[in-house]
């Protein structure tokens, strides 16, 4: 029997699309009560949501120009005493202690007149805290910045305060004018070099945005910057969430960063993680005051089963405005333009989604789910567009929530778009465990198509993700050995040959079909060859892996020219045609048969033959408009290292076949073409 929707109530608008949730309007209403309550309150106490996330102006080491001097502040309620400590006091544990106020909150004034010449920019601190378990030496837990000492590997705070404030010149720069659709170039700055070392900041803005932007993608995602202590982690254990990683410079170097990426049309968005944080108690927030809580959940709740991390306290009011605050303070202070939301499915369910198949709409309103975390969520997203128009919010999901990425009025999370995790791991076992000619059209179709109506997916072939050791680049799998022997432009091997053309394939096809907007991460655009892995004592702290090796898309001579070239002139299309914005695509021939799949998205018609070895001249298909139609991309074009087989200066007239609008092609094997009228 069909649900049914009270003829009483107005149904929410997320209800309206989807039906099938009407018996779990309730849930959602409660959702949206609790979190106008929540928004209430906090208005009551701190006059805006707005105002509420300034924790990190108070709390940590702040400078105070009325009064002269700075002000450090520690929300440490079950500490037992805190002195800050540094190269400004000697490190001496008992020469500037706090004091302990109402709220849990610790203060001391260190004035201008006794610190000038001792507190300075450049000087190394830490607070010395005092439980009933023992006492240390922690770092702040809204560090601006922390640096590590090579011989002891120790971090400690550093005061940054340079003379000359950052001075930025990105003001025309506007989301919405420049990301239409966001075309996603998700990079790590320390691996965005050829040599085998750490990258910065500098040279990431002056070697690799320039590509970003003749590649036409207009938006770069950012690992890593949050401060953390392991740098193979790659950057998911986050230690100091307001520190940016001293590792590849300072902060007005990713200032720089940001501001050149705006003055390029590219928008920027940082890989934020709320989801967890780095157990380590010498870099971290863990056990901070003693009470094996306070921003965690305490006891094995606080404690994430896969991840070796900590778990925060979505419910605690002070823990609400530490995260909240530190989404702020990344939008204000470094002009970013929105996030990434790692691990947000571990957010949502207490299990994590921890060994968990998602397959009924019950497990999204049930017991299962962690209330405290979607109403953290709703706040955050909530928040982030009040403060950025237009900012752009991203969340890495695996367990399909409805609503996730819908507004927060229409029942939703508030999300703008979700990662289309399925899709990834789709092509990865397809590549892995079938033979190419026994590819199932229906299932890819499927896959790629499979997303929620009026919720937006990133759609990619590949992330990070899959090109971590311990798997491969998509090139990789489909060349194996032969891509470090047989990439010689003048070089007629099968295998490479195979592995190109399915390559551009299914890029194009993951485009087309998988989403309204698109993600490509850095260097698998020209089919980089190797995995990655960071320095590590598996590796003998090599960073072999953990490069980019851009030289080989700068070869004439080699193959990954052509995979490059294509990846430009498929972003440019999609980004004319306005591709992304248009519905989802409409079949019009499935040809299981001949491995031959033709749809029709944005009034553009997409060609694709997979087949093993079968070219069919005089191939006849279903179009739904008349007329003249032309090629505007071909990836068997010899620019793209094909053969050249189809000529993409022919024009192709509409006839009528069986009271039908039909068109003929010669369609090759392994090849995509697609189609534009007029």
């Amino acid at each position: 029997m069909e649900p049914t929707v009270s003829p009483f109530t107005p149904a929410l608008a997320l209800v309206e699309q989807d039906p099938w949730l009407a018996p779990y309007e309730p849930v959602l209403l409660a959702r949206q009560q609790r979190l106008k309550q929540r928004l209430e309150a906090i208005a009551q106490e701190h006059g805006s949501l707005a105002k509420f996330a300034t924790a990190h102006q108070r709390l940590g080491l702040n400078y105070d120009s009325r009064r002269k001097g700075y002000w450090y502040r520690e929300w440490a309620p079950a500490a037992q005493a805190l002195s800050l400590v540094g190269d400004f006091n000697g490190w001496d544990r008992q020469a500037t202690p706090l004091q302990k106020g109402a709220d849990g909150v610790w203060e001391v004034f260190l004035p201008d007149k006794q610190y000038r010449d001792v507190l300075t920019h450049g000087s190394h601190y830490k607070v010395h805290v005092v439980t009933a378990k023992g006492a240390k030496d922690r770092l702040p837990a809204t560090l601006r910045r922390a640096v590590q000492n090579d011989q002891t590997k120790d971090f400690s705070g550093q005061v940054w305060r340079p003379e000359t404030p950052f001075i930025w010149t990105d003001q025309k720069f506007r989301v919405q004018n420049y990301v239409r659709e966001p075309f996603i170039y998700e990079c790590h700055v320390g691996m965005a070099t050829e040599e085998a070392r750490i990258g910065t900041y500098v040279e990431f803005a002056e070697n690799v945005l320039p590509r970003v932007q003749a590649l036409g993608y207009n938006c770069i995602q950012l690992m890593a910057v949050m401060e953390h202590p392991y740098y193979g982690s790659f950057g998911y254990h986050v230690a100091n969430f307001f520190g940016v990683s001293s590792r590849f410079g300072t902060p007005e170097e990713l200032k720089h960063l940001v501001n050149e990426a705006h003055n390029r049309g590219i928008a920027v968005l940082l890989d934020v993680v709320h989801s967890h944080a780095v157990k380590n108690e010498a870099e971290g927030l863990a056990d901070f005051d003693g009470s094996g809580g306070q921003y965690f959940h305490e006891g094995g709740r606080g404690n994430h089963p896969g991840w070796d991390s900590k778990l925060f306290d979505y419910g605690k009011t002070e823990v609400q405005q530490f995260l909240l605050s530190n989404l702020r303070y990344w939008l204000e202070e470094f002009h970013f333009d929105g996030f990434r939301f790692d691990g947000v499915t571990s957010m949502l369910y207490h299990h994590h989604g921890e060994g968990t198949a998602f397959s009924n709409y019950d497990q999204y309103f049930g017991p299962e789910v962690d209330d405290d975390a979607i109403l953290y969520l709703q706040l955050a997203t909530t928040l982030v567009h009040e403060l950025r128009r237009g900012a752009l919010l991203i969340a890495e999901d695996m367990s399909g929530m409805p609503g996730l990425c819908r507004p927060v009025a229409e029942g939703g999370v508030g999300f703008d778009y979700r990662l289309g995790m399925g899709i990834p791991d789709f092509w990865i076992k397809l590549l892995k465990h079938t033979r190419d000619e026994n590819w199932n059209l229906g299932e890819l179709w499927y896959t790629l198509t499979n997303r929620r109506t009026g919720e937006k997916t990133v759609a990619y072939a590949e992330s990070h993700d899959q090109a971590l050791v311990g798997d491969k680049t998509l090139s990789h799998w489909l060349i194996d050995a032969d891509i470090y022997t047989h990439m010689q432009r003048n070089d007629p091997s099968p295998v490479v040959a195979r592995g190109i053309a399915l390559h551009k394939m299914i890029r194009l096809v993951t485009l087309a079909l998988g989403g309204e907007a698109y993600l490509n991460f850095i260097g698998n655009e020209f089919g980089h060859p190797e995995w990655v892995d960071f320095p590590r004592e598996g590796n003998n702290w090599s960073h072999h892996y953990a490069r980019r090796q851009w030289s080989l898309a700068d070869n004439p001579d080699l193959k990954y020219q052509c995979l490059l070239a294509f990846d430009k002139a498929m972003v440019l299309m999609a980004r004319q045609r306005r591709l992304l914005a248009a519905p989802h695509a409409h079949q019009l021939n499935m040809d299981t048969n001949n491995q031959v799949l033709i749809f029709e998205r944005a009034g553009l018609i997409f060609i694709f033959n997979f087949h093993v070895d079968r070219s069919i001249p005089d191939y006849r298909f279903f179009v739904p408009h008349p007329g003249r139609y032309r090629i505007i991309l071909n990836s068997d074009d010899s620019a793209f290292d094909g053969f050249n087989r189809v000529d993409s200066t022919l024009t192709y007239d509409t006839f009528v076949e069986d009271e039908v609008n039909k068109l003929s092609l010669y369609i090759t094997s392994r090849t995509a073409l697609v189609l534009s009228l007029g």
